[in-house]
């Protein structure tokens, strides 16, 4: 009987381990969910990749390259130091170009939102120059800022301020009746309202433009460099397409993809840093 009673402790001492590490294995994986999901998706599709494009050679290595000949190209390119130039053009381009929507952008947004004359006279022409394709106005952007590389950083900045103002202005209108109302009836100056009501609430919306705005600024570094370029990752592509070097074209584009990535990562980190500010906001 005392065996059996050992034997029964000892199994349920073990069934205890194995529960508590099952749980311990469970958190880590909650923990790391989105890291462990994404890379194993991002993994699969450079298997399937690899084995389409370069194991089986289902398709013509002139069309579709793969991960592993991206790979060699890439060490190539920046080992010859080819790349770089364009990367150090490229870079100057989104970077100003980029920074000059957010400084511009967000603060004119937020103005038009908060002041209705001032919504008044901009309103048409920011929706009117929004619904129109920054592609047709090109041929006037560089006659008026020549082919250097100023007018790449206006081309993009054409493209990222405008999703950057628009998600600020509306932000700003939709601020929440019910909360200003009752910071009005606290007996808050206009000023307090703004500050403590309004742009709180208008900081997701900011967020969503700067995200917009990423993926506009990088469309215009492409854009841009098809036009009058002799340097950048756009202007390489377009070269590397006309000989079809299709394991170049797809090292501009990864490049293009992995800046896009970093680029909301940091604005994800942002983000973050203002939803734990938000909560602590209230009107005084």
């Amino acid at each position: 009987m005392a065996d059996r009673n050992a034997e029964t402790g000892q199994e349920a001492g073990l069934l205890d381990v194995s529960v508590a590490e099952a749980c311990a294995l469970y958190k880590f994986y909650l923990q790391r969910e989105k890291v462990i999901l994404g890379t194993a998706a991002v993994s699969l599709f450079f298997v399937a990749w690899e084995l389409v494009g370069n194991t089986f050679q289902l398709i013509n290595p002139m069309f579709m390259s793969a991960p592993s000949l991206i790979f060699s190209a890439a060490v190539q390119m920046f080992a010859s130091g080819e790349i770089w130039n364009d990367l150090r053009v490229s870079g100057i381009e989104f970077f100003w170009g980029y920074l000059l929507s957010v400084l511009i952008g967000v603060p004119f947004g937020i103005a038009i939102g908060w002041y209705r004359r001032l919504a008044l006279i901009f309103d048409p022409s920011v929706n009117a120059l929004y619904s129109t394709p920054r592609v047709a106005l090109l041929p006037l952007i560089i006659i008026w800022l020549g082919i250097g590389i100023i007018s790449k950083i206006g081309i993009i900045f054409l493209g990222a301020v405008f999703p950057i103002m628009i998600n600020a202005r509306d932000g700003v209108k939709t601020t929440p009746y019910n909360l200003l109302n009752a910071a009005r009836s606290f007996g808050a100056s206009q000023w307090q309202i703004f500050k403590s009501v309004v742009l709180p609430s208008t900081v997701p919306f900011i967020i969503s433009g700067l995200r917009l705005g990423v993926g506009r600024a990088l469309i215009g570094v492409m854009v841009g460099e098809l036009y009058a370029a002799t340097a950048g990752i756009g202007f390489m592509i377009t070269v590397a397409g006309a000989t079809f070097q299709t394991d170049k074209v797809f090292v501009g584009v990864m490049i293009f993809a992995i800046t896009g990535m970093i680029s909301m990562e940091i604005i994800g980190r942002v983000e973050h840093r203002f939803q734990k500010w938000r909560p602590d906001v209230g009107v005084h």
